[in-house]
């Protein structure tokens, strides 16, 4: 962005082609009655034309009748919307913006419905025809090319196709490298018109959007490319990835918060199965800093929707993850992103493309990342079922995981009833006992499913803590959750007889729903149950289970825990019972008690050598144990 070099280069256009440069009458002359006009995306969006074209018909209030005004979404004013000229122009968007929320919802204006890798196709195929485009570019090249900027989306497909297109060229439009270009032969008629860029400003992250974040940023691995939309929880998840390396970008949306990520390194694209050493992308919003850096940055190209969005395009890079929100996600996993309930609120958009896409692609994975309660806390966005009237935007075999401020639930390829604990665990808690009950009520999970309401039921996210055991294997210690039932199952299956044995002195051996929730919904004021989770490949695999229950009386607790028979012998019960003894400890309690059976020596040693006043008794072939802290 040069205005000295811009300047030359416009006077040289308007020497070669000084048809083309007409004031704003002559170009809105060449619109006509009934025509469709298409106006650039968002921050792109060429504010002095629309402003201009808005008053070239209030001077010529019979220039033209009944033109449809549409594009996919505008961050500017919509003078267009006004009742006042409701004869002269319809608006139709593909995306709902908030200047035209309510014309939408009160019937002055349209909305199509529609995925926006689909939208150029409806421009070639003529069945939304453009007649009049009205476009912002920058400054012609020496060759006479212009770059489309910062808004390339649906816009080349626009440009392509339109019968007239009106060109805004201002010099604060940084030339942006990739399928960008027009020449000024292709443009009908240009206005030259200096004006700084729309910016949008992505909301301060609060400490919600903190917590989202720092749950997205253990899902995305080092080497992944990334989608991510825009608004204070992307801002936050993009703050919380600044500790990764050689992510890739391929994404609708371009923000401030990659080009840091960009700048940092983080970013180097280095790993990605398609457009390698590439960022990709096909509009960006943000702040002048970022214009400033795209222009003419050889590492970063804009291209169609049909190119960026395209679930063929995005099933090509291994690895990649699709990172969105939505306005209510319900209790089988259904998402709605564009209605809340009948009202229309936003669009479809592009991200069912892309969770559509990543589904597909090699090793990829689909977020949902959204906080867990609206209206200042007053309605939760986990829900039974999605209002009436709601838009399903995504479906429940688009989603992998979704995250809110309370952890993160993974649904892909499980049941609905798992699904449905899944998302009540991380629902926002005052909301988790309604959920329950109206769950049960609708058969999505066990009729006795347990539930303890209030701060003794609410996951203790703050006891999670990592070790590495004395053999070097990496360990996750987390407080049980009340979905954690079907993990628990599959590890009491895992044991051995004598395994089962041992923990339970019990020659029972099966392990129903009704027992397993013994485990799974504790008051955690109480009681406590500790897994030790191996994770791989993004998956949690419990390798041991540790337990106590606080006897009131004697403030002491009663301990036990069982590792599985592969993984023994590799300190992981050294590391349970050491890190039982630091909760227990915080609580107050004075030791533990234990029962052990006379043959179950490995266990003895253990408690033997922790350190504690320890007084044994044997009865009946088991050793009673109580266990004294020093210090």
């Amino acid at each position: 962005m040069n205005p000295k070099r811009d300047a030359r280069f416009v006077a040289l256009a308007r020497k070669k082609y000084p048809e083309k440069f007409v004031t704003e009458d002559e170009a809105f002359s060449k619109i006509r009655r009934g025509d469709r006009i298409f106006i650039g995306t968002a921050c792109g969006e060429p504010q002095y034309l629309v402003k201009a074209l808005v008053e070239y018909v209030e001077n010529h209030p019979t220039a033209f009748f009944d033109a449809e005004v549409f594009h996919v979404w505008t961050l500017g004013v919509a003078p267009y919307t006004d009742k006042k000229f409701r004869s002269n122009f319809r608006h139709n968007s593909f995306f709902i913006g908030n200047d035209t929320r309510d014309a939408v919802n009160q019937g002055g204006a349209d909305y199509t419905p529609i995925f926006l890798s689909q939208v150029p196709s409806l421009f070639e195929r003529g069945i939304v025809p453009v007649d009049v485009a009205l476009v912002q570019v920058c400054p012609p090249d020496q060759h006479g090319y212009m770059s489309l900027g910062i808004s390339v989306d649906i816009v080349k497909a626009a440009v392509d196709k339109a019968d007239v297109v009106i060109a805004q060229v201002n010099s604060y439009m940084p030339r942006v490298l990739g399928d960008t270009f027009i020449h000024i032969s292709e443009v009908d008629a240009i206005i030259h018109h200096d004006e700084p860029l729309l910016e949008y400003s992505d909301a301060v992250s609060d400490e919600i959007a903190e917590r989202i974040g720092n749950f997205v940023a253990r899902i995305i691995r080092d080497g992944d490319t990334i989608q991510v939309g825009y608004g204070s929880i992307p801002n936050a998840i993009l703050s919380a990835l600044k500790n990764k390396k050689h992510l890739g970008v391929h994404t609708e949306l371009l923000t401030d918060g990659l080009m840091e990520l960009i700048r940092s390194g983080v970013v180097d694209n280095s790993a990605k199965t398609l457009n390698r050493g590439k960022t990709v992308a096909a509009f960006c919003m943000g702040s002048e800093e970022l214009y400033r850096f795209l222009h003419n940055n050889p590492s970063i190209e804009l291209r169609p929707v049909d190119f960026t969005n395209n679930p063929l395009t995005i099933a090509r890079l291994s690895n990649m993850v699709a990172i969105n929100s939505a306005l209510e996600v319900d209790l089988t996993g259904q998402a709605s992103a564009e209605s809340i309930g009948k009202q229309f609120y936003s669009g479809i958009g592009g991200q069912a493309d892309f969770m559509r896409g990543v589904v597909l692609a090699p090793g990829g994975r689909t977020i949902l990342a959204l906080q867990s309660t609206a209206g200042d806390g007053q309605t939760s966005r986990i829900v039974p079922f999605l209002k009436e009237g709601a838009g399903t935007t995504l479906t429940r075999g688009d989603i992998h995981y979704v995250v809110t401020e309370w952890g993160i639930a993974y649904l892909h390829g499980k049941n609905i009833r798992q699904r449905a604990m899944d998302l009540i665990a991380i629902a926002h808690p005052k909301f988790r006992p309604q959920l329950i009950q109206e769950a049960k009520k609708l058969n999505l999970i066990y009729k006795d499913q347990a539930f303890i309401p209030g701060r003794k039921g609410e996951y203790p996210e703050m006891l999670e803590a990592r070790r590495t055991t004395r053999t070097g294997l990496s360990l996750f210690l987390r407080p049980v959750r009340i979905s954690d039932e079907p993990l628990l199952k599959d590890f009491f299956y895992s044991l051995s007889d004598q395994s089962i044995y041992r923990r339970f002195i019990s020659a029972r051996k099966d392990m129903p729903h009704e027992r397993l929730q013994e485990f799974c919904v504790i008051d955690y004021s109480r009681e406590m149950v500790i897994l030790a989770v191996v994770e791989k490949d993004g998956f949690e695999h419990v390798v041991g289970v540790a337990q106590y229950g606080i006897a009131e009386d004697l403030h002491n607790a009663e301990v036990a825990f069982v590792v599985r028979d592969d993984a023994q012998n590799q300190g992981i019960g050294w590391e349970l019972l050491s890190y039982m003894t630091l909760l227990a400890k915080r609580q107050g309690l004075l030791g533990f008690t234990a029962e052990v059976l006379v043959e179950n020596r490995p266990m003895l040693h253990l408690f033997e050598k922790a350190g504690f006043d320890l007084t044994k008794r044997s009865e009946s072939g088991v050793w009673e144990l109580k266990m004294l802290f020093r210090g």
